[in-house]
Parts: structure tokens; C-alpha cells; sequence
């Protein structure tokens, strides 16, 4: 192979050849398909190989993606716009092949303002200077309307893409985002030196066209130059080889034992584990997370089958694989008519051995042995820390062995979920209040400890706890005051840790509710809590404000958590904020009916005449308000109604309050809003017939104020300046 010394004649010569052998384009994706061959011929390609030792395989799926990520931004920031380009990653090596890159950056012309013509010879000589210019003769003059000045225009040749792509490489390599690197060698004494996962031995660096021979990019990273050569697997294949482009590097190393595509290693393991596993009368138990690692320590995957003592499956299943799993990163087989596990299970090998594999699997079997039993002693013993991830159902197989009802049985394993947003909801009415149990009281212990989630932060997973509380309650459909559960569970949480006698609340739910809502609006209903020694009352106002002051930011962190849900969901955003800016949201399924009601009703003939009608009413009082500088609040006074359609207009407002304030205790939403939107054509002849901007300043506030009204009404259903249209701009 050639390297890229005179690379700048070459790439010219170059793309003039080729120029010639296919039709000019814009853009190959213009090309028809004769063209388009022609022209992908013709256009080079790049092949990197960054050949190491062993890669974890829980980093290689990312550093693939960041290898292709930062190597093909540094080429469109160069102006090298490519056609395509796909990164492979196996247990030795990060491979990166961009196909179309241009053979050069395109040319530049940019040009430079200069002084006015008959300036001082300073600035004509810092312009010049500025410009790369040896004289100012070399410079145009251009006029405008304040006269004369100087442009240079500066034209710059784009260089040759080899030389672009010898300088990003290596600053790619030693920039490279690792979770962790090393350094080793002599080298790793020196400041600066590279880190890598691991040792790095080599690179493949090559730049050309199909139709010819490609060139080594010419650089190097701590004395490692980039060539042609690799290797293929490191025991069946070690020997060197050199490849051309990435056609030809993909198919020798294929038959040097090395399979590039990860995605193609785990269809290979899938399907021979699946074959397997059939051929003896069994069914592989899919894994996806593990097939991604296990396809991540092999470069050749060759499916092997052992086996284990059949006492071992008098354990519960779920610890059987999880041993198997995490220990040995092997897969399990179920018999299919019971579902049941066998004795057996799957590994992976990454060689072809002469033995036909029996040393592997016996060396497999007698590790997988060892760790069973190891399991079996802790199962026994009830140690269950020995199994973190079996956190919950260790404590349903215990409860079952000790006898206790099915449902408490079920509550033990469930009270952790849902763990995230594909987990099971809980549904059995003992899980269910348990799993609530469990959250709001982790919720407001860290409430009152004032660890709260901050930013991206979230270390104790309050959020993840929020969320569940709203998925166990949309699921189940509970009708629930979230406002109350919280007041209750942060007077008993406050007691522990204050260390006192927790207070006995003498008032009924009801009180207690409306004690704390008025509260959370700022008033003061002076109230009387007793302690544990009967009629001993004292004034605590100071200490249920502090209370009212917690719920109301837990309040807050549950509605910023259901808006996310709802909006994953596929709500609108504006119609989820339209309801949450009601007072006293807190029933969250009742939210949910409300907003999902909200928008199938905006879709109808019904919902457009509401949202119209209250865009045309509320549009003049914001920007009367805003001149003013005042609102316009309070009830008008019917007694300066000067005109019918005055009267007409208050008479509908009050029917369609009474009407949608009975709908909504109902919860019948569609019905409220429906109710409103009959106020649509008497909105209309008020306009038509009604100045609002009068002479009279009483009469003048009376009218915007009876336009007032139909802003509020609406807030019966929704705060409809939320919504997207329903405030026109001034």
C-alpha cells in the first residue's frame, strides 16, 4: 500500500479521474441507480480498527456508538460529508467503516471588509495583514453608502480528506470517553500518555475508493503507527493479516474466527442455544440482557449444553438462574409442557475445541455445582442478602413455607413494585396497600430529613417511588385523597423522629382535611390538636403550618411526577397543565379523568365553540388589565346593565355555573364543559351588540368584570388560558 505522502496532487489527480468516469451530481442520492453504483465506486471509503486487549463487554455497545458519534462529527465539521456509517465492536477490538467520504473538503471563499479607501496606512497595513494579503492592490473596492471600502476575498483549497482524517483520529483516541482506562508500558510514565480500556496493540487506518488500491492514513498515538494489518482470533487465528477496506477486513476476519457485528453474534447464540435446547427436548429461557453480555466475551460463539444435581431444583426457580446467571453467565432450560426447570443449562464458548467442548463444560459444571450449593446453604439458612435482586420474592417463597395466606404472601414480593416503567403493578388488595404503605413512607421520611431530589439527581430513587405510587393507583383505579395520606403519614413520621408521643388527632377526617387545605391557602382556622394525656389541648398553629408547608411541596413533586406520566403517555402537555393549575388537585385519578375528558371534548363541535367563545371574552380583559395595570375581579352589579344582552349574558353565566358545578360532583366532565360551551352565542351578540370601552369608567368596569365571569366559570372544568389557542396574543 501507498502512504500519503504528496496525498494533495494525489487527491486533485484523483478527483478529476473520477469526475470523469461518472456523471456530475449534487448529491449521490440524486443519482438513479446505475449512477449511483457508478459514483459509490468510485467515492473512498474509511476503515478504523482499534485492535486492544479484552474489552469489558458492559462498555462496548456504548464506546461503538461514541467511536461512531465523535469520528463522523469531526467529519461533517469538517465539511467531509459522508453517505453512511456503522461502528462494530467485539471483545478485541472497536471497528469504525464510513462509506462516500469526499476526497477532498470543499474549496472556501470568504470575504474580509477592509478600511475605507483613503484610510490611515495603519489600517490599511493591519488589514492587509488580517487578510494575508502583500498588497492592497490585491484587494477589491467596493462601495456602499458611505462611500469606498476595501474586501479582500480570500479563497482557501479544501485539503485532502486524508490529511483531515490523519489529524481527527488520533485526537478522537486520546480524548476517547471511557468509563474507566488504564495506561501501561513504558510510555505510561510520560504526562499525557494514552489510556485506553485496556492495552492497546494496534490500528487500521485505511482511505480509498473500491476501484483502487487505499492508502494507510498516515498518523500515530504514543508510537502506535496506523497500517493495514490486524488479527483474528486470539487463539484459533493469532497470526497477522492485512486488509484492504472494510468488504475485505470483514471477510478475513470471518475466516480468521472473528465475527464483527455483535447484533450477528447474538442472532448465532439465539438460534444455536434455541436449536439445542430443542433438539433435546427442552426450551431455552430468553434473556435479553444476558445474550448482549455473553455475545460481548466471545468473538466466535460456539453453544454448549451442561448439566447440574436435579436436588438443586427443590429451590425456588427464580434463584436456580439467577446463580446460574450471575455466576457463570450461562443460560437455563424449562421443560415445555410444565414450564418447569431441568436440569441443564446453556453456555457459550469462544473456541472450537478439539474435544468437542467436554473439558469446558465439565469445568462450567463443576463451578455452577459449587455455586448452587453455595445458594442451597443461604436458602436454608434464610440468608437472603445473598440474593439482592431476589429482594421481595425471597420473602414470598418464606412466607408460603411458614404458612401465611396467599395474599400476605404476594404482599411481600410486591411491596417493592413497580420498580420502573415496564414492572408489574401490584393488584391484590394487601400488595396494593402495602406497596403504598412502603412508598409514602419513604417519600416523607426523606421529606422531612430534607434529602430531596435535586437536578438530575435522585440517590434514594423518590422519584421512582412517586411514580409507582401513581401507577398502583391509576392501575387499581383508587379513589384516594393523596393530600390526607400525606398530613397523616407527616405527623406519625415527625413524631418518631422528633422521639414524642405521637399526636391523637380528636377531629374526624373531614376536619382534619379542610383544617390542612385551608392552610395551604394561607388561612388561619387556630388549629386545637391533643396530645396522648386527654383534654391536655394546646394551640400547635405554628407546627400545622410547617405540616401544611411539607404536604404542599410533596404535592408539587407528585404533580411534576404525573405530568411526566401522563405525558409519556401521550396527553397534551397544555391540557394536563390546564387542570393542575385548579386549586386542590390531589384525587390523581380523578386528575387523569379530568384531563383525558378535557381533550377528547376539545375535538368536538362543542369543545371549539367553548375554547372560541373564551378566547373572544378573555382576550379584552388581559389587555385592559394590562393598560390598567389592574384586575378586574368581583361581581358586577346587575343594576348597571344598560342593555338585554347584558342581562343575557350574566343569566346564561349563572345557568351554565349551576349546571357545570353540578356535573363536576357527578364527575361528569364532558357534561360541565358542555355546559359552558352554550355560552358560545351569547358571548357573540354581546360583542355584536355591546361596547365594552365606553365612556362611563363605572359602567366600563362593570362590563369587563361581567366578562370576568366567564373566565372564572370555566375554571370549574380547567384553567383554560393553559391551553394552546385559548389566549389570543394583543
Amino acid at each position: 500500500m501507498r502512504h500519503a505522502e504528496g496525498s494533495r496532487k494525489r487527491a486533485l489527480a484523483a478527483s478529476s479521474r473520477w469526475g470523469a468516469r461518472c456523471p456530475r451530481a449534487p448529491h449521490a442520492f440524486r443519482l438513479n441507480n446505475a449512477e449511483r453504483a457508478c459514483y459509490l465506486l468510485t467515492v473512498p471509503d474509511f476503515l478504523l480498527e482499534l485492535f486492544s486487549e479484552e474489552i469489558p463487554a458492559r462498555m462496548q455497545a456504548r464506546a461503538a456508538e461514541d467511536l461512531r458519534k465523535l469520528v463522523t462529527e469531526a467529519l461533517v465539521g469538517a465539511g467531509l460529508l459522508y453517505e453512511g456509517a456503522k461502528a462494530f465492536v467485539t471483545p478485541r477490538r472497536l471497528a469504525l467503516a464510513v462509506k462516500g467520504v469526499p476526497v477532498k473538503q470543499p474549496d472556501v471563499k470568504e470575504e474580509k471588509k477592509g478600511p475605507r479607501v483613503g484610510a490611515p496606512e495603519g489600517a490599511i497595513q493591519g488589514f492587509l495583514r488580517a487578510a494575508g494579503l502583500t498588497s492592497i492592490t490585491e484587494a477589491k473596492v467596493q462601495p456602499d453608502k458611505k462611500g469606498d471600502f476595501y474586501l479582500a476575498v480570500i479563497e482557501k483549497p479544501g485539503r485532502p480528506a486524508i490529511e483531515v482524517i490523519a489529524e481527527i483520529v488520533p485526537a478522537v483516541v486520546k480524548t476517547f470517553p471511557w468509563p474507566k482506562s488504564m495506561r501501561w508500558g513504558e510510555q505510561s510514565a510520560q504526562p499525557g500518555s494514552l489510556g485506553w480500556v485496556r492495552p492497546l496493540h494496534s490500528i487500521v487506518a485505511t482511505f480509498g475508493p473500491e476501484t483502487e488500491e487505499p492508502e494507510i492514513v498516515a498518523f500515530a498515538v504514543d508510537g502506535i503507527a496506523a497500517g493495514d494489518e490486524t488479527r483474528g482470533h486470539r487463539f484459533m487465528a493469532p497470526q497477522p493479516f492485512k486488509v484492504r477496506r472494510f468488504e475485505d477486513y470483514a471477510a478475513k476476519l470471518e475466516k480468521a474466527k472473528v465475527v464483527l457485528d455483535p447484533e450477528r453474534r447474538k442472532e448465532m447464540i439465539l438460534a444455536d442455544a434455541k436449536n439445542l435446547a430443542f433438539a433435546q427436548g427442552f426450551e431455552l429461557v430468553e434473556d435479553a440482557g444476558l445474550l448482549a453480555e455473553v455475545a460481548g466475551l466471545v468473538e466466535w460463539p460456539v453453544v454448549l449444553m451442561g448439566s447440574f444435581d436435579k436436588a438443586f431444583l427443590a429451590m425456588p426457580p427464580e434463584i436456580v438462574r439467577a446463580t446460574i446467571r450471575n455466576n457463570q453467565k450461562c443460560f437455563v432450560l424449562r421443560d415445555p409442557r410444565t414450564s418447569q426447570l431441568v436440569d441443564k443449562f446453556i453456555l457459550v464458548a469462544n473456541i472450537e475445541a478439539a474435544d468437542g467442548g467436554k473439558a469446558i463444560i465439565a469445568g462450567n459444571e463443576r463451578v455452577i455445582r459449587a455455586r448452587l450449593a453455595d445458594a442451597k446453604f443461604f436458602y436454608d439458612t434464610e440468608v437472603v442478602g445473598e440474593f439482592p435482586e431476589l429482594q421481595g420474592l425471597m420473602g414470598k417463597y418464606y412466607a408460603l413455607a411458614q404458612g401465611e395466606d396467599a395474599s400476605v404472601a404476594a404482599a411481600c414480593e410486591d411491596h417493592y413494585k413497580p420498580l420502573g416503567p415496564n414492572d408489574r403493578v401490584p393488584t391484590d388488595p394487601v400488595s396494593v396497600a402495602v406497596a403504598l404503605a412502603d412508598k409514602i413512607d419513604t417519600l416523607v421520611a426523606f421529606w422531612e430529613i430534607n434529602e430531596k431530589p435535586t437536578g438530575s439527581k435522585d440517590p434514594y430513587a423518590l422519584r421512582r417511588a412517586a411514580l409507582g405510587i401513581i401507577r398502583i393507583i391509576l392501575t387499581n383505579e383508587i379513589r384516594v385523597r393523596l393530600f390526607a395520606f400525606l398530613i397523616f403519614q407527616l405527623i406519625v413520621t415527625r413524631g418518631q423522629i422528633e422521639q414524642q408521643p405521637l399526636w391523637d388527632l380528636e377531629i374526624s377526617y373531614e376536619d382534619l382535611v379542610k383544617e390542612f387545605s385551608e392552610r395551604l391557602v394561607g388561612l388561619d382556622v387556630g388549629a386545637k390538636i391533643v396530645k396522648s394525656r386527654p383534654h391536655d389541648e394546646v394551640d400547635v398553629s405554628a407546627s400545622s403550618q410547617g405540616l401544611a408547608k411539607a404536604v404542599a411541596d410533596l404535592l408539587i413533586f407528585f404533580a411534576d411526577r404525573l405530568k411526566f406520566q401522563l405525558r409519556e403517555e401521550g396527553a397534551r402537555h397544555d391540557l394536563v397543565d390546564a387542570v393542575f393549575a385548579l386549586e386542590r388537585q390531589d384525587d390523581l385519578l380523578l386528575i387523569v379523568r379530568r384531563v383525558e375528558a378535557l381533550g377528547q371534548f376539545l375535538d368536538t363541535e362543542d369543545g371549539k365553540n367553548l375554547l372560541a367563545g373564551y378566547k373572544r371574552a378573555t382576550n379584552i380583559i388581559r389587555i385592559e388589565e394590562k393598560r390598567d395595570a389592574r384586575d378586574y375581579v368581583g361581581r358586577p352589579e346587575p343594576s348597571l346593565y344598560r342593555q338585554s344582552e347584558e342581562r343575557a349574558l350574566a343569566s346564561a353565566i349563572e345557568a351554565a355555573k349551576t349546571e357545570a358545578s353540578a356535573a363536576v360532583t357527578r364527575e361528569d366532565f364532558g357534561g360541565a364543559m358542555r355546559a359552558m360551551a352554550k355560552l358560545r352565542p351569547h358571548v357573540d351578540t354581546f360583542f355584536d351588540k355591546v361596547t365594552v370601552n365606553v365612556e362611563d369608567q363605572q359602567l366600563r368596569e362593570n362590563r369587563l368584570k361581567l366578562l370576568n365571569e366567564i373566565r372564572e366559570a370555566t375554571r370549574t372544568v380547567a384553567d383554560f388560558s393553559r391551553i394552546e389557542g385559548g389566549v389570543m396574543s394583543a
